[in-house]
C-alpha cells in the first residue's frame, strides 16, 4: 500500500464514531446494518464502499449497490467518487435490472430486443376494464393499478389474488373476483402491446438469470459484493432478484430500520431485515444509535413514541442518542377547530421566517393529502410561501377542479334557502360522494377527503358569511384558487408523513395530531395500527431543531369538541393522561373518550366523526340498512325526480336514504334527525318516506303535497 493510499484510507476512518467504524471495518461476508434516523447510514455504508476499494480487498466494478430512489442512489455515487472509489455502481433495484436485461436481452429473447417499458399501468389498466366491461373512474382505475402493483410486488398471480388479498386484509377498490378478472385482463392487454411494466422488469430479470447459466454466470462474475440500502422497504420481487445475483453467495451488506416501515400497503416487508441473522447464522450486527441529526429533545420524544410499539418490528428497535447541543421542547398545541389550528401553524410560520430560518427549511407535514387545503389557505393569507410535495395544489387535482364546475352549475339551479354544506354535498353526491361514508381504495379515499374538505370549507364559509350560498361560495372558491396558483419557489414545504421520509428540515409542523386521522380510521388490524405509530415517528424524526405538534378539538368553528388527541403521543407531549387540552382552549375541561361519545352500533368504537355519529356507526362499517327499503326508495326518489323534472340527489342523496334505511324512522321527529332531511323536505316528503318504511309501495304514493297545497 502506497503512502498516498495509505492516507486515503485513514481519511475514510477519520470522523467515525465508534459504531460508524465498526460498521466500515466488519470482515467481509454478510453484515446487517441497523441504523437509526440521523444516525450515518449513508456515511457509514459509502466508507465502507470505499475502505474496501482504497485497501484492494474488492474491486470497485465488483460492487453494485442498491437504493430505493434515484436521488439517493445518485447521492450515493456522488459520496464515493469523493472518497476515491471511482466505478462503483449505486442504483436503484429497477435501474440495474434494466441495465442488465437490455445486455442480455438479445440472449434471453431469441434475438429480440427489450420489450418497451410503459411509464404507468393506468392507462392499460383502463383498457382492461373497458374490455370487462368493468366501469370504473379515474380514481378507481387508479385504486385498481395499486392493487395490481401490490400483487405483482408480492409475485401473486391473478388466479392467486382473491385469497392472498383476504390474507393480507387489503382494502380493496372492488370485488376481489373482480380486481382478480381485471388483473388478467391487464396481463393480457399489455402481451397483446408487447410492452412490460416495472414489475415485469425485474421478474424477466430473475427469470434470465435462473434460466439460463451463462447469463449467471456472467451478471455474478462482474458484481461480486452488494450493498442494499433502506432494507426494510425490500418486497418480495426485489428479494427475488437480489437472491439471484447472489447466486448462495453472502457477500452482502444491509442497512435499515425495521421503525421506519411505512410502505406495507405497496408490498415492502420488514421481515427480511428482521430476519437477516436467522438467514446468515454467521453475520455481523453493528447497531447505529447515535443521532446527528435532531437535538436531544426532538430524539427523547421520537424514543418515548417508539418504545411503546409493538409487533416483530419492535423486537429490533433501536434507542437513539442524540448528539447535537440542546435545543427547544418540542412544543403541543390544542386547537377549538381545524381552521385555527392552520392559522396559528401559518403564524409560527412567519415567526421562525422573520427570525432567520429559511422558508425551504420548514415542513408541514399532514397524515392525508386533502388536510393540505387548510395549510394552503392559512399560508397564502399570511403571504407565506409554499410549495406541496409529492401531490397537487389542491385546488389543481381532478376531483377539485371537477367539484368546481358542478358547484358552479348547479349555482344557477339550486332552490335558493338551501343550507349551503346540504347543497355542496347534493351537488357533489353527483361523482359519488357520501358524507360520513369514504370508500375503499387509497385513491378514493384521496377523492373522498378532498371533496369533504370542500364541505367543510363550506360549513366555514356560511358561519362567517351571513346569507352565503352556492353563487358566493363558488366566488369565494375561485378567489382561493386564483390566490394559491401564484408561483412559489422557496417555500415551507407542504408533505404528508409518507411523501417527507428520507428527507429532514430544521423546523416541522407535524398536524392534524387526532384520533381519527393519527392513527387514520382505516387502521383497523395491530399490525396497520402499529405502521400508523411508525408513521408518526418518522414525522417526528424528520425535524433537526423545531417540533410543533397539534390537533383540533372539532372539524370546524363552533363544532362539538369531540376529538381527543392521537393514542400515540405520550403524556409530555400532551397525549394520553394529560388530555390534550390547554387552558383556555375550547377542549379545556371537557370530557372525552368512548364514555362520552356515542359508540358504533356495529363494532362498539368510540364515534368523533359528527356524521358518523348521526349514522351511528363508523365509516368503515359495513352497513346494515334494509336494501328493499333502499331499494323502494330509490324507486320513489326516481319517478318523483323525472315528475318533477329535477336531478335525483336534489330530492335525497343516497347518502341519506341509507341512514334512513338503516334507521328505519317512525316518526317524524325521528326522521327530522336524520343527516339531510331538513325542516322544507320533512314538509315536502316525509309523509312519503315514513310510508315506505312503514312497507308502501312507490307507484301508490302521489306527488307530495307542496306548503300551499296544506293551506
Amino acid at each position: 500500500m502506497t503512502v498516498d493510499t495509505r492516507s486515503a484510507v485513514e481519511d475514510v476512518l477519520a470522523g467515525l464514531d465508534d459504531d460508524q467504524r465498526a460498521a466500515v471495518l466488519a470482515p467481509r461476508g454478510p453484515v446487517c446494518i441497523l441504523a437509526g434516523a440521523g444516525t450515518g447510514k449513508t456515511r457509514a455504508i459509502t466508507h465502507r464502499i470505499a475502505h474496501g476499494v482504497l485497501t484492494g480487498t474488492t474491486a470497485p466494478q465488483h460492487v453494485l449497490a442498491v437504493t430505493f430512489t434515484a436521488r439517493a442512489a445518485g447521492e450515493m455515487r456522488g459520496r464515493l467518487r469523493g472518497l476515491g472509489a471511482e466505478g462503483v455502481q449505486a442504483r436503484t433495484f429497477h435501474a440495474a435490472a434494466l441495465r442488465q436485461l437490455r445486455y442480455f436481452a438479445p440472449r434471453v429473447f431469441s434475438g429480440k430486443a427489450l420489450p418497451d417499458l410503459v411509464d404507468s399501468k393506468a392507462r392499460l389498466v383502463g383498457q382492461a376494464a373497458a374490455r370487462s366491461r368493468l366501469r370504473l373512474d379515474r380514481t378507481g382505475v387508479r385504486d385498481c393499478t395499486s392493487e395490481i402493483e401490490w400483487a405483482k410486488s408480492a409475485m401473486i398471480e391473478p388466479a392467486e389474488y382473491a385469497a392472498a388479498a383476504a390474507k393480507a386484509a387489503r382494502d380493496v377498490p372492488i370485488a376481489p373476483e373482480q380486481l382478480a378478472e381485471l388483473y388478467a385482463g391487464y396481463e393480457q392487454v399489455k402481451r397483446k402491446m408487447g410492452v412490460i411494466d416495472f414489475e415485469d422488469l425485474l421478474r424477466a430479470t430473475v427469470w434470465a438469470i435462473e434460466e439460463h447459466r451463462d447469463v449467471a454466470d456472467q451478471i455474478r462474475a462482474q458484481y461480486r459484493h452488494f450493498v442494499v440500502d433502506e432494507y426494510q422497504d425490500v418486497n418480495p420481487l426485489q428479494q427475488r432478484l437480489l437472491d439471484a445475483w447472489l447466486g448462495g453467495r453472502d457477500d452482502l451488506c444491509v442497512v435499515g430500520d425495521a421503525s421506519q416501515t411505512i410502505y406495507s400497503f405497496t408490498g415492502a416487508t420488514a421481515s427480511y431485515l428482521i430476519g437477516f441473522q436467522r438467514r446468515y447464522q454467521r453475520s455481523t450486527m453493528v447497531r447505529l444509535e447515535r443521532d446527528y441529526r435532531s437535538t436531544p429533545q426532538v430524539v427523547a420524544l421520537a424514543n418515548e413514541v417508539i418504545a411503546a410499539a409493538s409487533g416483530v418490528e419492535a423486537g429490533v428497535r433501536l434507542k437513539l442518542t442524540g448528539q447535537r447541543p440542546p435545543g427547544p421542547s418540542p412544543r403541543s398545541a390544542n386547537f377549538p377547530d381545524e381552521p385555527a389550528e392552520a392559522v396559528a401553524v401559518a403564524a409560527r410560520c412567519r415567526e421562525l421566517i422573520g427570525s432567520g430560518t429559511p422558508a425551504s427549511e420548514i415542513a408541514v407535514l399532514f397524515r392525508t393529502n386533502a388536510q393540505s387545503a387548510a395549510y394552503e389557505t392559512a399560508l397564502a393569507d399570511a403571504k407565506v410561501p409554499y410549495v406541496v410535495r409529492g401531490v397537487e395544489r389542491f385546488f389543481e387535482r381532478p376531483e377539485v377542479r371537477e367539484a368546481m364546475v358542478l358547484l358552479r352549475g348547479a349555482a344557477r339551479a339550486i332552490e335558493p334557502g338551501q343550507p349551503l354544506a346540504e347543497a355542496i354535498a347534493e351537488t357533489l353526491s353527483a361523482v359519488g360522494f357520501r358524507v360520513g361514508d369514504p370508500p375503499s381504495g387509497g385513491s378514493a379515499r384521496e377523492k373522498w377527503e378532498a371533496l369533504a374538505a370542500l364541505v367543510r370549507l363550506g360549513e366555514d364559509f356560511a358561519a362567517a358569511h351571513e346569507g352565503a350560498n352556492l353563487s358566493t361560495f363558488t366566488d369565494e372558491l375561485a378567489e382561493r384558487a386564483a390566490v394559491q396558483h401564484a408561483p412559489t419557489v422557496d417555500g415551507v414545504t407542504l408533505a404528508s408523513l409518507h411523501a417527507a421520509k428520507g428527507l429532514e428540515w430544521d423546523a416541522v409542523f407535524l398536524v392534524g395530531l387526532a384520533e381519527g386521522t393519527m392513527p387514520i380510521t382505516f387502521a383497523k388490524t395491530p399490525a396497520q395500527l402499529e405502521e400508523e405509530r411508525r408513521l408518526l415517528y418518522v414525522g417526528i424524526t424528520r425535524a433537526r431543531e423545531h417540533l410543533w405538534l397539534s390537533w383540533s378539538s372539532s372539524r370546524s368553528p363552533g363544532g362539538r369538541a369531540s376529538r381527543r388527541p392521537s393514542r400515540f403521543l405520550p403524556e409530555s407531549a400532551g397525549g394520553a393522561g394529560s388530555g390534550g387540552a390547554r387552558p383556555g382552549s375550547k377542549a379545556a375541561g371537557t370530557k372525552s373518550g368512548p364514555k362520552s361519545l356515542p359508540i358504533c352500533r356495529i363494532c362498539g368504537v368510540a364515534l368523533f366523526d359528527p356524521a358518523q355519529r348521526k349514522l351511528r356507526r363508523c365509516g368503515g362499517c359495513p352497513s346494515d340498512y334494509d336494501e328493499g327499503l333502499f331499494g323502494r326508495m330509490r324507486e320513489w326518489r326516481a319517478l318523483l325526480a323525472k315528475e318533477q323534472k329535477l336531478p335525483a340527489y336534489v330530492i335525497f342523496t343516497d347518502a341519506t336514504l341509507i341512514a334512513v334505511a338503516e334507521q328505519m324512522p317512525a316518526s317524524e321527529q325521528q326522521l327530522a334527525s336524520i343527516p339531510g332531511v331538513g325542516p322544507r323536505k320533512l314538509t315536502l316528503y316525509g309523509d312519503a318516506v315514513l310510508a315506505l318504511v312503514a312497507g308502501a309501495d312507490p307507484l301508490s304514493l302521489t306527488a307530495p303535497t307542496t306548503p300551499d297545497d296544506d293551506a
